[in-house]
């Protein structure tokens, strides 16, 4: 096979090719390599490509056998690799837990190659931090990637593998997949572990899961890393089925409410609005029942909740700081960050009951606002991507820490809403700008239902196929 060829295909055509022995995993790995030395220079989306890559174990015969995958620098860890969480505060860093993540990934058959990169912490959306430079979107150079799975999502738009790991506390898989033309979901809250370390982790905002391209490669992902493990707090409602048989089951008929009004401060730009009309008309169009809907929420509960679990992380770095041996000024932490830090030491204890009560209530808010719908459709992001830099990087100089958390909730208005009520939410690369920049719009099922979600997607990808776009900078291209 040669690089031309591989970047044509998505994870589950490469492992029908290995299962067919028409290709190796090594010869993928190779190839995978290949991809990344030509265009990793340009986007600066991989960190580091492991040295013994080829060694790198996985299953024989999985869902994704012999497969490339690559690692977010944040959240699931490998044991004994470098996990660095895009700070300085942690450069060196190596885990000595090996996550159930990582564990069902081997037990797929993909072969994790290396780490891609994430802003601090990954309190930003963009695609940048002090340790490791800005990673570039693939369709356009100047503007992000998005956050906090930015290297991942560039470097899948870019062909380097076909799937790379992410993670999403409030946007950070679908908003790098609406910008970057992917494929991204944020599971239900429990559907994967975050064991043995991180169950539940940001008061159940955080899940684990990946980028891609095709709507059959998120659906064996499911597959591959659904299911609870010990010590998981809850075990949610387990599929009747295997996430990629919903492919060839019918979809019914939905109740979907569709927004089209703003729900932050944020204008929708009139190209992300154009493509929500068009797929609601395109949802009606299959027979589904199409409302239009209010915003669920103010923007404003959202801000104060982000603050407040920001404001809980202060003795988590004190003891992160202590462990490395480091101090937290302005040269372990960035700007933001290290205003974050300062706002949260001092608070009292009852303050964590406050975040705790906040989050009840725009839980249920929400969830009253929404239960007649058995989907929604929405913007993923209001706007294409941005350029970089600006008032929502977390190395703003000046920026003070209830501005920042108020502009992200802003931005941001979509997508951290269903971090809050665990829903399953996915951005689908549905349309592009005039000037070909990709617009995601989201999907968002009820609590444990992907299997809609996985049906709804299909017909979508079926009726407006994208994984014939390109961006300017991918491999295979020169």
């Amino acid at each position: 096979m040669r690089l031309g060829e591989y970047v044509e295909y998505d994870a589950t055509g490469l492992a029908s090719l290995v299962s067919a022995r028409e290709v190796t995993p090594v010869e993928l790995t190779r190839l995978a390599r290949e991809a990344h030395d030509e265009v990793n220079p340009r986007i600066n989306a991989v960190i580091e490509f492991y040295e013994d890559a080829e060694s790198v174990a996985g299953a024989d015969g999985g869902l994704f056998d012999g497969v490339p995958f690559l690692r977010k620098d944040l959240g699931a860890t490998e044991a004994g690799r470098l996990q660095e969480r895009g700070s300085r505060l942690f450069k060196g860093y190596r885990s000595y837990t090996d996550s159930y993540f990582f564990r069902r990934a081997r037990d797929a058959g993909l072969r994790t190659l290396g780490r891609t990169t994430t802003p601090e912490f990954g309190i930003s959306g963009m695609s940048e931090s002090i340790l490791n430079g800005v990673t570039g979107n693939p369709w356009n150079l100047e503007r992000t990637a998005g956050g906090s799975s930015a290297g991942s999502a560039a470097a899948v738009a870019a062909r380097i593998t076909p799937i790379a790991s992410g993670g999403d506390g409030g946007g950070s898989i679908r908003t790098p997949a609406a910008w970057c033309g992917l494929v991204g979901l944020n599971p239900s809250r429990g559907r994967i572990s975050g064991g043995p370390d991180r169950q539940d982790a940001g008061f159940g905002f955080v899940r684990q899961f990946v980028l891609c391209r095709t709507v059959r490669d998120m659906s064996a992902a499911l597959d591959a890393f659904s299911g609870p493990f010990f010590g998981d707090p809850f075990v949610i409602v387990q599929p009747n089925r295997p996430y990629v048989e919903q492919l060839s089951q019918p979809t019914g008929t939905l109740r979907v409410g569709v927004a089209r009004t703003k729900w932050g401060a944020v204008e929708i730009e009139p190209e992300v609005l154009q493509a929500v009309e068009s797929t609601a008309s395109l949802l009606e169009e299959m027979g589904h029942i199409v409302t239009d809907i209010e915003p669920p929420y103010e923007s404003v509960e959202y801000s104060r909740i982000l603050l407040g679990l920001s404001d809980l992380s202060a003795s988590w770095l004190e003891t992160a700081a202590r462990a490395m041996g480091r101090t937290i000024n302005a040269d372990t932490l960035e700007p933001v960050n290290l205003k974050l830090y300062e706002h949260g030491r001092n608070l009292p204890l009852s303050h964590a009951a406050d975040v705790h009560e906040a989050i009840r209530r725009m839980r249920f808010r929400v969830g009253e606002a929404i239960h007649a719908f058995d989907l929604l459709l929405t913007p993923t992001m209001p706007s294409v991507a941005v350029p970089h830099g600006g008032i929502y990087c977390a190395t703003h100089p000046t920026i003070s820490a209830d501005e920042y958390m108020d502009a992200d909730a802003a931005l941001f208005q979509y997508v951290g809403v269903f971090n809050v009520t665990g829903q399953p939410s996915a951005s689908l690369p549905l349309a592009q700008s005039a000037d070909g920049l990709p617009i995601g719009l989201q999907i968002v099922g009820r609590f444990g239902d992907e299997a809609t979600l996985v049906r709804i997607a299909r017909d979508l990808e079926q009726a407006r196929p994208w994984d014939d776009r390109r961006p300017k900078v991918r491999a295979g291209n020169s």
